[in-house]
């Protein structure tokens, strides 16, 4: 007789949603973290090139934004509160405003719209429609906003466009600044379109743009060209949002990703999430011009955009990480670091590698064939190593570690990587 044996994950194949996807790719059950490393209940040890998809940009339970969620919840203070007023939604309103929008010059409300950076990107498309008076948004080729009808209207990836079941409107596609590879200024197009009555296109109420399209593939905006964006859009009375929730928090080094680009004028909403709450505690924010402040009370709303843990989490973070510019110093070397990492594969395999993309702590190697990609990131799991795929055909290879992480884990993680391409090129 023969017994069966149940595997750990056998619960999750058993209760558990088809639609779950990250778990195939790393197929243990995971216990502890800390820092950049996460630990399953058998006790491997992982380095963490994932970082939560971007959420977990200080790495995992930061000592000190734990003890102050365990204050929080110790001293019985708030947890829900809807839009009430709290202490800590205050602490966090004032943090926020003296140590990253007061020392930019910038002048911005916070909304808070809902636990997850959907919800924001909801939030300020709605804006936008309201202060226009139009229906249309632009959005740009592999721009990833969102799951929720709204945000998947201005997100390019079709497999994920069909999953929403229904026709997916009031939104028109522009070509990403590299679409058409080099020496095709993109904007050209929008602009001769905008200019000529033919065109078809309607005025959109706005244009919503990640300066690093993460999901997308890692194709980063430079800033000559967000600069001339941004002109545009404020000649033609076009809302600019800019999509921060991967890539803000300092994942390019400064806290919001275009802060170093000069823009002659600056995005009118800017959508936050993932790691603003520095904890992986659900919570995003919009930063709207005062002027579209527009929604009358209770015109936009939800039962959780009141999250006082991540009120709590969002704050001692700020406090601990953005009082001077010692993170943005440690997330250019880091950076550094990777780079020419990844330019060394490149310059190995020239045959299997074309283009290594990215900024700060968001880089990827672009695989001539998608399937490389997969392989690589199936090996350097069996090798204690997370690292994930992005892109449309998912064949980049992508670098999202925590921004603090320590060097020399970062260094041993890359040379997980290197062995791992080197083995699998070499079958």
């Amino acid at each position: 007789m023969v017994l069966y044996a149940p595997t750990p994950t056998d619960t999750f194949d058993r209760l558990e949603s088809e639609v779950r996807s990250y778990c195939r790719g790393w197929p243990t059950v995971f216990k502890t973290g800390q820092g950049a490393v996460l630990t399953d209940e058998d006790g491997r040890d992982f380095i963490d090139f994932f970082a939560g998809a971007g959420a977990l940009n200080y790495g995992h339970n930061p000592p000190e934004i734990r003890q102050a969620l365990i204050d929080h919840i110790s001293a019985g203070y708030v947890t829900h509160s809807l839009d009430m007023m709290t202490v800590a939604k205050r602490d966090f309103l004032e943090t926020l405003s003296s140590l990253i929008l007061e020392p930019r010059g910038l002048d911005y409300k916070v909304m808070f719209p809902g636990p997850t950076g959907t919800n924001a990107v909801e939030a300020a498309l709605k804006i936008a429609r309201k202060v226009t008076g139009r229906q249309s948004v632009a959005y740009f080729t592999n721009g990833f906003h969102g799951m929720t009808l709204g945000a998947l209207a201005v997100t390019g990836n079709q497999y994920k466009r069909g999953g929403a079941g229904v026709a997916l409107s009031d939104t028109v596609a522009l070509p990403f600044e590299t679409f058409f590879g080099e020496g095709v200024d993109t904007l050209d197009q929008l602009e001769a379109m905008l200019a000529d009555q033919g065109s078809g296109l309607e005025l959109p109420a706005a244009v919503i743009v990640e300066t690093v399209q993460a999901e997308g593939g890692v194709n980063v905006a430079s800033p000559e060209w967000m600069r001339r964006l941004s002109a545009m859009c404020r000649e033609a009375g076009v809302l600019l949002i800019v999509d921060d929730i991967q890539v803000g928090c300092g994942r390019t080094g400064t806290f919001f990703s275009f802060e170093d680009m000069d823009l002659p004028y600056q995005p009118d909403l800017i959508c936050l999430s993932k790691s603003l709450s520095a904890y992986g505690v659900p919570f995003s924010i919009v930063l709207l011009d005062p002027r579209w402040d527009v929604f009358a009370p209770g015109e936009h709303n939800g039962t959780f955009r009141g999250h006082n843990l991540a009120f709590v989490t969002a704050a001692a973070a700020l406090r601990e990480w953005w009082t001077d510019g010692a993170l943005s110093s440690g997330v250019a070397d880091r950076a550094l670091l990777v780079n020419i990492e990844l330019e060394r594969m490149r310059d190995a395999y020239p045959d299997h590698f074309t283009e290594v993309r990215g900024r700060g702590m968001i880089q990827g190697i672009v695989c001539a064939d998608p399937s490389l990609a997969d392989a690589v990131c199936a090996l350097a799991f069996e090798r204690g190593l997370l690292v994930e795929t992005a892109g449309p055909r998912g064949e980049v290879i992508k670098i999202l570690a925590p921004v603090n992480i320590d060097e020399a884990l970062l260094a041993k993680g890359l040379g997980i990587l290197r062995s791992a391409v080197d083995d699998v090129i070499a079958k």
